[in-house]
């Protein structure tokens, strides 16, 4: 393909990226089940013999892969604390693709290390984290989980007199691992990759909100290593570090902290006072495609103590020459890599510390707002809506799930289910920078709508 040809091809996919946005407005939210269906039809072909034309590719793409996409980059999107991409991130994201570079060292991609250098220094000022804190950009959460407990494994072991990294845990001291009752399923499934155990976990008990308790809490002895939540996947509420963290520490425990999203509101003046203890802590984990809204996939770990996250993390390998800077393969769990740097560095750049602050405080008052129209259309709102989350339930289980079933059909909106405190009921996740007033006006009106004809089918039968 000609230079010529190669821009002419990517202009057509700027024009066809740019009408998709545009059309986000008028589609329904929900993926159309008759454009997915005819998606895996269109599918079902062996390989091609023959290479077909990257016109032709493209083509298809748009024509049968667009109109079966979840319009989760538009307003109306509450599902899974998904966010947008805000604009210069998604640009950035193109034209850094078009770099096509590996950014697993500075020797590798130069260009790509400065940035994620820069990067990682300003989600630690946005942040309120200690600026000599070592960091890792990795796919999302569930690895920046594992980053950061990776680290904690290492450390405690470490004080022990145990090298985990040349001797395994054959034989290890035992680790003990706190959690609340409430923990994200991730840290299980993390738990159980680092060979700590899904079963082996000491349960704190947790309120009404999710927030694990802070009475009657145990004596913690030996190795330990406890994690707390930074924004209840549900409620959004947050355990109190206060309290928590200062036990912990009269034990030497290593203490993190998983906040996907909840961690957010650290930059945010309205909120961060929800956040403010949790800087007291040893390792955190966090999204960058949540609330800081940039292209999927893109997770962020802090770990106080640079060297644990590189003893963690530290590869040997004779053929990989040392970068004059920090090389990101010493202290991430992923070899070759993208320019996740270029993303988080385009969003903070164009939003600015105001900018961040603005978009969190945005979105949590439009959640109450959100929350404040359910409970007068009757609807009960089974959560303190503290941050951006709202957690619903209308009149009983089949009720709530009836609704929850006719809001996605309608398309107006998309929000999903979920069982809370034992009740099943509607979450709500306001995470986006696209989502303006009028998005909420229209999306409330849409779920009262959806209880009321739910309710009168119910009356006339």
């Amino acid at each position: 393909m000609s230079g010529i040809e190669r821009k002419a091809l990517l202009q057509m996919t700027a024009d066809r990226a740019a009408q998709y946005l545009l059309d986000l407005e008028m589609r329904s939210v929900a993926a159309d089940v008759g454009a997915v269906d005819l998606l895996r039809q269109k599918l079902d072909f062996d390989l091609p013999s023959q290479g077909q034309s990257d016109v032709h590719v493209l083509e298809f793409l748009d024509r049968f892969g667009s109109p079966a996409t979840v319009a989760s980059a538009g307003g109306r999107y509450f599902g899974f604390v998904t966010g947008g991409a805000v604009p210069a991130s998604l640009a950035a994201n193109w034209l850094a693709n078009t770099w096509d570079q590996n950014g697993f060292s500075s020797v590798s991609s130069p260009a790509l290390a400065a940035f994620e250098d820069t990067a990682l220094r300003w989600l630690k000022q946005a942040l309120g984290l200690p600026a000599s804190a070592g960091g890792a950009l990795v796919t999302g959460a569930t690895l920046a989980n594992f980053t950061c407990l990776a680290a904690a494994r290492h450390q405690v072991l470490k004080n022990v007199g145990w090298d985990v990294e040349a001797q395994g845990l054959f034989s290890a001291p035992q680790i003990t691992v706190v959690v609340g009752e409430e923990v994200h399923s991730t840290v299980y499934k993390v738990l159980a990759m680092l060979g700590l155990g899904r079963d082996r976990v000491l349960k704190l008990p947790v309120d009404d909100q999710g927030c694990i308790r802070a009475d009657n809490l145990p004596i913690l002895n030996g190795p330990t290593i406890l994690c707390l939540q930074a924004g209840n996947v549900n409620s959004g509420a947050f355990d109190p570090a206060a309290a928590l963290i200062p036990w912990a520490r009269s034990a030497d425990a290593w203490i993190h902290v998983d906040g996907a999203f909840g961690l957010w509101a650290a930059v945010s003046d309205k909120h961060k006072h929800l956040a403010a203890d949790f800087a007291d802590a040893d390792s955190w984990a966090t999204d960058a495609h949540k609330w800081l809204n940039v292209p999927y996939d893109n997770g962020i770990a802090i770990v106080r103590d640079a060297d644990a996250l590189h003893q963690a993390m530290a590869i040997v390998a004779a053929y990989l020459p040392p970068g004059a800077t920090r090389d990101a393969i010493e202290f991430t769990p992923d070899s070759s890599r993208r320019a996740r740097g270029v993303d988080i560095w385009a969003a903070l750049a164009s939003l600015g510390q105001e900018g961040l602050s603005d978009l969190i405080d945005r979105n949590c008052r439009q959640a109450k707002t959100m929350a404040t129209g359910l409970q007068d259309a009757g609807a009960t709102i089974l959560n303190d809506v503290v941050l951006n989350q709202v957690v619903v339930a209308f009149d009983d289980d089949t009720t709530t799930h009836e609704v929850i079933q006719q809001v996605q059909d309608d398309g107006v909106c998309w929000c999903g289910g979920t069982n809370w405190q034992g009740r099943d009921a509607m979450r709500i996740s306001v995470s986006s920078w696209a989502t303006t007033d009028e998005d909420i006006d229209k999306s409330l009106t849409a779920i009262v709508n959806a209880f009321d004809e739910v309710r009168q089918t119910k009356q006339t039968i």
